[in-house]
């Protein structure tokens, strides 16, 4: 009689040792490491996520007539609440390429805060923890549309306010080209 059981789990002999290769994406830590894209994406992401509802809730208090300090203040906090998450994620990508956190500092000085997007990370291990998994597909469209999205409204804001101007100036040379109303005769 065989003394197997028709029910157990089944066995394979693939090896699982792959799956700890990569280290766990921890964004609201300052411990860790974040590749290029993951920074570039949650970045952009929670800076545009935060200044929105903090503008929603602004224009709330607005609406509801609170003083005008009180929407200064909000946005205020949206602003210190974004700047930390900046510093956060920058943070963890000053580690991906082996440097320690002070180097997130640079992101004050204007240009030179792009060695973060440029750099890449360390391949395998550092001191700071195990390589930042691969970008997905889905990752990069998100990337991709935050970007977009950023250069669609900077576009908008160069040109709705300079396409206005050109419409005023078209009126007002319209209303100046106009010939004077012929006198009426009896």
């Amino acid at each position: 009689m065989n003394s197997a059981n028709p029910y157990q789990v089944p066995q394979s002999n693939v090896d699982h040792q792959g799956q700890d290769d990569y280290s766990e994406v921890k964004v609201l830590s300052i411990s860790g490491r974040i590749g290029r894209l993951r920074y570039l994406g949650y970045s952009m992401g929670y800076g545009m996520l935060i200044y929105l509802a903090f503008a929603a809730i602004g224009g709330v208090a607005l609406a509801l007539g609170l003083p005008r300090g009180i929407f200064m203040g909000m946005v205020g906090i949206g602003y210190v609440l974004a700047m930390v998450l900046s510093i956060m994620l920058t943070i963890q990508r000053a580690h991906d390429f082996d440097k320690t956190g002070w180097l997130a500092l640079l992101v004050f000085i204007p240009l030179l805060n792009l060695i973060f997007w440029f750099v890449p990370g360390t391949e395998g291990e550092n001191r700071f923890g195990k390589q930042t998994p691969p970008n997905r597909g889905g990752l990069v469209w998100v990337v991709v549309a935050i970007f977009a999205i950023a250069m669609i409204g900077i576009l908008a804001a160069i040109a709705i306010p300079a396409y206005q101007s050109y419409v005023h100036r078209a009126q007002a040379a319209a209303q100046n080209n106009l010939p004077a109303p012929a006198a009426q005769s009896r």
